[in-house]
């Protein structure tokens, strides 16, 4: 119980942390959602939902990727998991400053995503509906998610992997509702500097995972292996 909760809040610390590059990138989305002409109980019922939503995308993306570490962890290389996952999110950034976003499937994905909110944002909608809208946004490609994804791929099970992703999306929470009951006071400059600091936490998080990974014997960084386990640093 204990492990389940230290995951959860990891994810939750992931969300808080990150919370600004969410009003820099889902902020315009969140500002779009016609909640201004609701009632103040429906208004917060459908902000609720609308994050509900992503959250529950998250926790199902991270059930795909705890499958995927946890195949790594039958083979008992759990601090390979980290590594891989700090590589994996730097090639990430290199590929969006220096890649060609234009030449690949996932552009198609991501139109395919914003047609469909585009038709829930435009059309007649139940309060349920921005639940719908939520779990759309989830699957939105987000240097932020890309992150919380990796620690859901080191996590090591299928239920951490959930537990981790569910919690990143309510640590996400606060930001995203006060963005969508004050956005407009947030000015698009203040949008943009925050979008650029960005990679420079994704870089951090990253580093940190692949320092967890190197056994260096630095709590709370990089611990010293324990149980036994392999890992792919030393033998």
């Amino acid at each position: 119980m204990i492990d389940f909760l230290y995951v959860l809040m990891s994810g939750v610390s992931i969300g808080v942390l990150g919370s600004f590059h969410c009003i820099g990138m889902c902020g315009p989305l969140a500002m779009s959602l016609p909640v201004h002409q609701l009632t103040s109980f429906r208004k917060s019922i459908a902000i609720t939902l609308y994050n509900l939503g992503r959250a529950t995308t998250y926790a199902l993306l991270g059930v795909l990727f705890g499958i995927i570490g946890l195949t790594f962890s039958l083979f008992k290389v759990q601090q390979c998991l980290s590594i891989v996952a700090g590589v994996a999110i730097l090639l990430v950034l290199l590929f969006q400053q220096f890649g060609n976003p234009n030449s690949n499937k996932i552009t198609y994905f991501t139109n395919q995503v914003k047609t469909k909110l585009a038709k829930y944002l435009t059309s007649d909608k139940s309060t349920l509906s921005y639940l719908n809208i939520g779990i759309l946004n989830g699957l939105l490609p987000c240097g932020l998610v890309y992150v919380a994804l990796a620690a859901s791929f080191a996590a090591g099970s299928v239920v951490n992997g959930a537990l981790l992703m569910f919690g990143f999306g309510l640590g996400t929470f606060p930001a995203m509702a006060a963005t969508m009951f004050f956005g407009k006071f947030i000015s698009l400059n203040v949008r943009k500097k925050i979008n650029q600091a960005t990679p420079y936490l994704i870089m951090g998080v990253a580093v940190l995972l692949i320092l967890r990974g190197l056994n260096l014997g630095i709590p709370y960084i990089s611990p010293t292996l324990a149980n036994g386990h392999m890992n792919c640093c030393h033998k």
